[in-house]
Parts: C-alpha cells; sequence; structure tokens
C-alpha cells in the first residue's frame, strides 16, 4: 500500500470560473494556480448536486444524492418549511447515514490519521465528523455557513473562538497546520472543507480596498453588473425578479478569494518546509457552482449557464485538480466527464488500497487517466446522473439530469418537458437541441428514467395551493 498523504481541500460555492488558471480576469489566485498548474487539472469536472450538502455526502460515501436519499442542503430538523411553487419539495434524509463506510473511516482502517478541519453540514451532533471515522473534527458542524460572520469570535460549537477580529480562513487553516505538523511521519488524511466563499461576504479590509481599487482602475465600478431577468418560480417569492450577475467585479467576494488564495499557500508552504509535499496528493474542487443569482449575486459563471441552485452547467460544474509530486504530469489537462462520486474510488486506487464497490457505488475511480493520455471509452462515454427536485432560493426548478459524452439532457418536473444540450460545442446551454435530435432526446431520457428507478428517487408532487394564486 502507498502511505503518501492525502489533503482533499473542499471549498464552499467556489464557482468553475472564479480562479484565474480557469478563465477568471478580476480575481486573483496565484498559489492556487500554481497548485493546479504543478498537477493535473479536470476541464469537465462536476458536483453531484447543485447545493452543498449532497455533494459533500457524495464525496464521502461514492454515491449519488439520491442513492443515499440527501438531495437537498441539510437544514436543522423542524426549523426548515419546504419552497413551494408549482411542485412541492420532495421529502429528503437531513444527515449522512451512519450505515455509510465513509471515505475517512475506509482510510482510518488502512492505518491512516484522519483529520476534519472546517464545514460539515451533514447533520446534527451525533452525525459529526468524529463518528463518520475521522479522529480529530475542528470547526466542523450542522452550520452551512458562518452564522455569526467570519470573523472572531464565531460561535463555532467545535471550534474555540480566537482574538476578536481574527478571520475564520486564517484560522482554519492555521488548525489544518497544526494538525500536519502533529501527524509526524504518519500517513493522514486532511479534509479541509473552508466555509469560504459562502456567504455572508465579509473579508479583510485591507483585501476588499485591493481590489475595490482594481475594479474602479478597470472600470467595473461604472458597468451595472446585474440583469433582473425572470421571477422567482416559489409561491414566497412569486413576484420577485430574479437578479443575475452578468460580470465578476465584487470586491469583497474577490478579497474572499484572495484570502483564501493565500491561506493555500500558506499550506504549501507549510508542507515544503516540512518535507511533505512530494509525499501528498493534494485534491483541490468545490461543492457545487458559484452564487450567481440570489443573496447578492456575488459572482458570475459565465460562459457556463447561471449558478448555484441551478442544473445548468454553471449550477454543477466545478474547479478540480490533483497535484502530487513525483507521481502525476505537471500541466496536464484533462477532458474526461467526473462528479463528486469518483473521489472516493480514485484516492483508493491511487493509495493501492482495494476497492469498496459496494460503497462507492456509484463513483468510478479516473486515476487511470490522471497517469496516461488515453481516456478508456468506459470513462470518456459513461452516464453521469444529477437529480435534484427541490426549489432553492436561487431561482432553479426541480429537475434531473444526465450526460453522456458530450450530450446533457435536463429534465423538468414541473411540466416534465426536457432540454437537450450539446455542451463541448454549447457549453452555455442557449440552444435546446430536443425537438431537432429526438431519438438522442428519447435515449437519454430513458436513461435517465431507468436510473431514477433504480435509486427510488423521489419525485416532487404538485402544489394544491398553486392554482389559488
Amino acid at each position: 500500500m502507498n502511505k503518501s498523504n492525502i489533503i482533499l481541500i473542499m471549498i464552499d460555492d467556489l464557482g468553475w470560473k472564479d480562479l484565474n488558471v480557469c478563465g477568471s480576469t478580476f480575481y486573483e489566485s496565484p498559489n492556487i494556480d500554481k497548485l493546479m498548474n504543478d498537477g493535473v487539472r479536470l476541464s469537465n469536472a462536476y458536483a453531484s448536486c447543485p447545493v452543498c450538502s449532497p455533494s459533500r455526502a457524495s464525496v464521502l460515501s461514492g454515491k449519488y444524492p439520491a442513492t443515499l436519499g440527501v438531495t437537498d442542503w441539510i437544514d436543522i430538523e423542524g426549523n426548515y418549511h419546504p419552497l413551494k411553487g408549482k411542485l412541492i419539495d420532495a421529502p429528503y434524509i437531513k444527515h449522512l447515514p451512519l450505515s455509510e463506510k465513509s471515505l475517512a473511516s475506509t482510510l482510518k482502517d488502512n492505518g491512516y490519521q484522519t483529520y476534519h478541519v472546517g464545514k460539515w453540514h451533514l447533520g446534527v451532533e451525533k452525525y459529526y465528523p468524529e463518528h463518520h471515522g475521522f479522529m480529530e473534527n475542528r470547526g466542523g458542524c450542522f452550520w452551512g455557513h458562518p452564522f455569526n460572520g467570519y470573523f472572531s469570535p464565531y460561535g463555532i460549537p467545535t471550534l474555540e473562538d480566537g482574538p476578536e477580529g481574527e478571520y475564520l480562513t486564517d484560522r482554519l487553516t492555521d488548525e489544518a497546520i497544526d494538525l500536519i505538523d502533529k501527524a509526524d511521519d504518519k500517513p493522514f488524511f486532511l479534509y479541509l472543507s473552508h466555509y469560504t466563499v459562502h456567504i455572508p461576504l465579509e473579508a479583510p479590509e485591507d483585501l476588499v480596498e485591493k481590489f475595490t481599487k482594481k475594479a474602479k482602475r478597470l472600470g467595473l465600478d461604472k458597468i451595472d453588473p446585474f440583469i433582473a431577468d425572470g421571477f422567482s418560480p416559489v409561491l414566497e417569492g412569486k413576484a420577485e425578479k430574479i437578479d443575475r450577475r452578468i460580470l465578476q467585479s465584487d470586491p469583497t467576494y474577490a478579497a474572499m478569494i484572495y484570502n483564501l488564495d493565500l491561506n493555500i499557500g500558506r499550506l504549501i508552504e507549510n508542507l515544503e518546509n516540512n518535507n511533505k509535499l512530494k509525499d501528498t496528493l493534494i485534491i483541490f474542487t468545490s461543492d457545487n457552482g458559484g452564487l450567481s443569482s440570489s443573496q447578492g449575486s456575488p459572482t458570475c459563471n459565465y460562459p457556463a449557464s447561471e449558478g448555484k441552485g441551478w442544473m445548468y452547467d454553471g449550477g454543477i460544474r466545478v474547479p478540480l485538480s490533483f497535484t502530487w509530486k513525483g507521481h502525476l504530469q505537471k500541466g496536464k489537462i484533462c477532458d474526461v466527464p467526473t462528479t463528486s462520486t469518483d473521489l472516493y474510488p480514485t484516492i483508493l486506487e491511487a493509495l493501492d488500497i482495494p476497492l469498496l464497490e459496494k460503497q462507492h457505488s456509484d463513483g468510478k475511480s479516473i486515476f487511470s487517466v490522471l497517469e496516461c493520455d488515453d481516456i478508456p471509452g468506459n470513462l470518456k462515454n459513461r452516464d453521469l446522473f444529477w437529480h435534484y427536485p427541490h426549489y432553492g432560493n436561487q431561482g432553479g426548478r426541480p429537475a434531473s439530469a444526465i450526460r453522456e459524452g458530450d450530450w446533457k439532457l435536463i429534465e423538468f418536473f414541473e411540466d416534465m418537458h426536457c432540454e437537450l444540450y450539446n455542451i463541448k460545442e454549447d457549453i452555455s446551454e442557449s440552444f435546446d437541441l430536443a425537438n431537432n435530435y429526438k431519438d438522442i432526446t428519447n435515449n437519454l431520457k430513458d436513461k435517465l428514467h431507468a436510473w431514477r428507478s433504480s435509486v427510488d428517487a423521489k419525485i416532487p408532487k404538485k402544489n394544491p395551493e398553486w392554482k389559488i394564486r
């Protein structure tokens, strides 16, 4: 067995185009860019859901959200009323089941020290990281974002408050570095799950000023970054227009990314100083697309369409890279389609740990394509599935989707209509080809229905109140 360390860096709501290496011209991310360029970058990487908790459950279980029954972000039991539009949100499980053998549990069984730092959001206390194979948990709880803000006192139940004014992303990186230092020569798995760049939008003042000046210098402060287009599909916001951001220009959001980048730089520097970098596989990714159509709409995912909470690529396409000095090719870009469920088996194969196919049943190891230039047909043209039978507060509508090769079909539950796109030729999903290619549409729809049936995917029901409004 390969005893290399594993660091899985999960960023919250980081969009597909939120890094310079991925195409941003306003944000600045030199350390993350270097990390991704020093390894293999996946250009067709997806989260398994357009919101956080389901994707995170997929990473740790190797199963699709619909397979697990965890299909929406997890609220505190009894404190959330499902959104209603033409449909009523489908029911879902509000924790990562303890019956799942998590990635951390498997690595722990194989001699790894297992550490969780940062956001968890997979259930209340009895489902916390320490009950899913993590030996230490610093900052992981039922919270989905910093309720009290990014500056101490945080009030996070599993993290002591720091000095007043301490910034959370800095603190979590400190915690991660402390655990790495304590690991000595024993192999470790660190799940570094930053709360940033999730709202609330807060960053150190000097960095906000830096990007306020940059926006002015580029003339971005004179451009209206929003288009009010379409209305909310839910009863609670039926009269509200959706503000879509069409330009990356928010100084505070840019400052949050830059601060994150500085901290990733600190983490890498610590590994280098401790002579651990060459023995560490670092995976960098996000849990869903960037927030672009609600709650301030801080970023833009163009040329991908929409963002967090939507089934279009802006909501599910994410940055992803694997960096492993001396093991993986430097500067390689791989276009094999991959999703959250694939991380579990890929990590096991990288470490020469036997796969647990009954556990990570919806994931496939992509380690072979990280090592070589050939993409096997079973990976290049395989089916990827999504199931989000919910209304979010971002404007998206309940839907399922399938991608096979370059084709992607979305079926919307309100009226069961389908849209078909060739993602390679039309990443913006601007041209619905469902009527042009009816055979492809019907074939993908049949596959999507068969998959939903096989995992007993929950379908939202009609809302009798809709006609009254």
